[in-house]
């Protein structure tokens, strides 16, 4: 019985470990597990993920080669895990106290030490807001060639993305009226993603991410009709149209704002965020805003 009380709270440990993103105490108690089920495919699909999120791509890709069963998921983490190990070998890399950014060779020093300059800035700026400071060094990458974009298809209306890293276009660091809030809104999927690991639906993350940059603020509802409810919970990305597009953002945008009306105190709203880890959308909604998602679309509307 002893045994048996120590195996599930090493479970446990490790859970809370893995909901934190604390790596390092993770990788302790999934290597210990592993030791007593060593063919637990749960557990090896954890060490493969701790690996990669650790950096560790080259290794992440050995271990992964070394199990004996395989699924989308683990080929996804493989096929990232090379993306990445190509990237760092082929782009330039520059540092700051927060950040490590990976460009193409083209790309002057000048914009890079300015891209670096504004990111310190806003993550300065996100962490008092928030009151939260990232455990790990934030990376973006400044690209020219597609195969830098990121893994995944993704429609030509899409330009920044965050998938792990900031992936910007270079081009637009010809114009500071555009990048600057382009680099805040990526830096804030970031801090979103590290203040929680809990699958935060779409309108939440881009909703406040617009918020932060403030490029959109005051911009006039968009003709057509509303998305849906759940077109809105899912990434926006899977659409190619535009204009629908278009209504995605405004209407996410306008629902974060109806929460910041009720408290627009940001420590809560991070809060609000990270109790989604153990509980639904709509039960975090009612109890930091008093309000459900549903009621929030219809005031939207």
């Amino acid at each position: 019985m002893d045994k048996f009380n120590k195996r599930e709270a090493l479970i446990a440990e490790t859970g809370r470990c893995l909901e934190a993103a604390d790596w390092n105490c993770a990788e302790k108690g999934v290597r210990e597990l592993l030791c007593d089920a060593p063919h637990d495919t749960n557990l090896q699909m954890h060490m493969a993920i701790i690996l990669y999120e650790q950096e560790r791509y080259e290794e992440c890709r050995r271990y992964i080669a070394t199990l004996k069963f395989s699924n989308n998921d683990l080929a996804l983490i493989d096929k990232k895990a090379e993306s990445l190990i190509r990237e760092m070998a082929e782009l330039g890399i520059e540092r700051s106290m927060h950040f490590r950014v990976e460009f193409e060779g083209s790309l002057s020093k000048r914009d890079v030490m300015e891209a670096l300059a504004v990111l310190e800035v806003a993550y300065d700026s996100l962490c008092r807001l928030f009151d939260f400071h990232p455990e790990n060094k934030m990376h973006l990458v400044l690209y020219e060639s597609p195969q830098y974009q990121g893994v995944g298809p993704r429609p030509d209306w899409v330009g920044a993305i965050f998938d792990g890293k900031l992936r910007v276009p270079v081009n637009v660091m010809q114009f500071r009226e555009i990048y600057r809030p382009i680099l805040f809104h990526e830096l804030t999927h970031a801090f979103v993603r590290a203040m929680t690991h809990a699958n935060v639906p779409l309108w939440v993350n881009e909703g406040i991410a617009q918020v932060v940059d403030a490029s959109r603020t005051g911009k006039p509802r968009p003709e057509g009709a509303a998305p849906s409810l759940e077109a809105l919970a899912t990434p926006f990305v899977k659409e190619n149209n535009s204009s629908n597009a278009e209504r995605l953002y405004w209407y996410s945008q306008r629902m974060v704002e109806q929460l910041l009306h009720r408290n627009a105190n940001f420590v809560h709203f991070r809060e609000f965020i990270q109790s989604m880890q153990k509980q639904d959308v709509d039960r975090a909604l009612e109890q930091y805003y008093g309000v459900s998602a549903q009621q929030l679309y219809d005031e939207s509307r």
